[in-house]
Order: C-alpha cells, then sequence, then structure tokens
C-alpha cells in the first residue's frame, strides 16, 4: 500500500515543487532587465468562476466536448462497422475517411473545413436557432469538425472492441434466426462497450484539452478566454496559469467520472475483480499503473 501511495504522491509532490520553482524564478530579478513580480491578487481573480466570462467559456468547453464526442462515438460505429463490412464500397468509404482525418492535423482541418470551404462556397457554417439556444456557425463548426475527426479514432477503438467479443457469440445469435443488424445492436455492441469504455474515457479527456485548438474559428471557450484576458490586462503568466488549472480540475473531475463508470460497467463480470477493473483514479491522474490500455493505444491519438 505505502509503495501504491508513493506512486500517486512523488508526481504531486514533483508537479507542487516545480510550479513553486517557477514561480520563484519568476519572481528573482535577472539584473539586467526588469524584474517579474508575480501578481498573486491578478492570479486569483483570473482563477474566480464568478470574474466575468470565465464560467461561460467553461461551458462552452463542456458542451463543445460533450457534443463532439457524441458525434464522434456514433461515426466511430458507423466507420467500424463500414471497415469489417464485406461490401466492398462501404470498406473503402470507412477506410479513406480514418486514413484522412487520422492522417492530416486536427487544426489544418478546423481552418480547411471552416474557412477553406467557406471561401469556395462549398458550404456555409450559418448561425442558426435550435429550440431557442442560438448557434453561431464558428461553434457549429468546432462540434462537427471535432466530432468527425473523433470519429476516426473512435472507429479503431470500436472495431476492437467488436473483435473482442467472442465469436461464438455472433455465431449462436445466427443459429437463433437474429439478423445481422439486431445481432449487433443486442449481443455484439452491449458486450464489447465494456471493453470500449475506458479508452472512451480517455479520449473524452483528450476531447476536453482539444477544445483549447478551436480559438481559431474564433469560439471564446476556455483558453481563447484567457487569450483575450491576457491582452487586456497584459498579465499573460497569471492568465495561463489560471487557465492551465482550470483545465487541471476539468481533466481531474472526469478523471472521477471515469473510475466509476468503469467500476460500474465491470460489476457482474470476469473483469470485475479489483485486479482487472483497470487503473484507479489516482493511478490515472498521476501515472503509475500496472494495466496498459491496448484497446486504447489502437485508436489514441
Amino acid at each position: 500500500m505505502s509503495a501504491l501511495r508513493n506512486r500517486g504522491i512523488r508526481p504531486a509532490l514533483l508537479v507542487g515543487c516545480l510550479f513553486l520553482l517557477a514561480l520563484s524564478v519568476a519572481g528573482c530579478s535577472s539584473g539586467k532587465a526588469q524584474s517579474f513580480n508575480f501578481k498573486p491578487d491578478i492570479f486569483l481573480q483570473d482563477l474566480n468562476p464568478t470574474s466575468q466570462g470565465v464560467l461561460g467559456a467553461l461551458y462552452v468547453t463542456i458542451v463543445i466536448s460533450v457534443v463532439a464526442q457524441a458525434l464522434g462515438v456514433a461515426l466511430g460505429v458507423l466507420a467500424a462497422l463500414g471497415k469489417m463490412a464485406r461490401i466492398l464500397p462501404f470498406r473503402v468509404i470507412a477506410n479513406v475517411y480514418i486514413w484522412f482525418f487520422r492522417g492530416t492535423p486536427l487544426l489544418v482541418q478546423l481552418v480547411f473545413f471552416y474557412f477553406g470551404f467557406g471561401a469556395a462556397h462549398i458550404w456555409g457554417w450559418d448561425d442558426i436557432t435550435i429550440f431557442g439556444f442560438f448557434i453561431p456557425g464558428a461553434l457549429q463548426a468546432a462540434m462537427v469538425i471535432l466530432g468527425v475527426n473523433e470519429g476516426a479514432y473512435m472507429a479503431e477503438i470500436i472495431r476492437a472492441g467488436i473483435l473482442a467479443v467472442d465469436p461464438g457469440q455472433t455465431e449462436a445469435a445466427k443459429s437463433l434466426g437474429m439478423t445481422y443488424r439486431l445481432t449487433m445492436t443486442r449481443i455484439v455492441l452491449p458486450q464489447a462497450a465494456r471493453v470500449i469504455i475506458p479508452p472512451l474515457g480517455n479520449e473524452f479527456n483528450n476531447m476536453l484539452k482539444t477544445t483549447s485548438l478551436i480559438f481559431v474559428l474564433g469560439v471564446v471557450e476556455t483558453y481563447n478566454h484567457y487569450v483575450i484576458l491576457q491582452g487586456l490586462n497584459y498579465r499573460p503568466f497569471e492568465a495561463y496559469a489560471a487557465c492551465a488549472l482550470w483545465f487541471l480540475l476539468l481533466t481531474t473531475i472526469w478523471g472521477f467520472i471515469q473510475s466509476r463508470i468503469e467500476l460500474r460497467f465491470a460489476r457482474g463480470t470476469a473483469t470485475g475483480s479489483s485486479a482487472a477493473q483497470g487503473p484507479g483514479w489516482r493511478a490515472r491522474i498521476f501515472g503509475g499503473g500496472p494495466q496498459v490500455d491496448e484497446i486504447g493505444a489502437l485508436g489514441g491519438h
């Protein structure tokens, strides 16, 4: 137990020491240039959730992450089934989709499908209103492009999860006269979900951080909020430190949630033992867990 605690404590102490070292270095005079003085009051004000724009930016980050991840899972299922289909055109479409979106940078995809498509009059991201909610075009583009990109990675994760299910399950379903669609929705995918859930949680963790790239579209999410803020108060160190801590808080909270979800899906199965449930929240946050997420490695960014 002491060894397990040390695995979690040592990284935490290291992070704390590095942060204190950075503050001390920042506060020291260089001798040739004007010394930098860390302003705790400005840092706390930037970090304060009641400060103007902070909660709104966090809300945008979370909403975009959830919608994009849901779209990515849906597209991932279709792409995985298409890649495993016997019909050649389905396999070609799925493979080209995965090849393109895994092989090009997400930042390039964002500017290409938003600015490029708009300039070529291929697709215009017009502002819309759904159920009384006003959704700007840039926000739509951010959710769709992030979701489509994520689908290419989820496809490999979902395909690996499907292949992990005993083929005898499919054969038994066929012997009972079940159709392919019924077999997948009622037999295969529910069992594959237990394998898919851990890397899916890791992908959502990554999605929370990836939203910082959509500042190129002009969307004011968490990162862009602090970019604008540091341009107003000329205190980039304090602003970006607050930004980093907010992202750290979001991913840490999700780490707890993911651990509970994985534990829930592991109940009543052979993987329900404590040794096979996957890394706990300490190992997930600080590292050092003995398990290797092989399925996640297939589709991870």
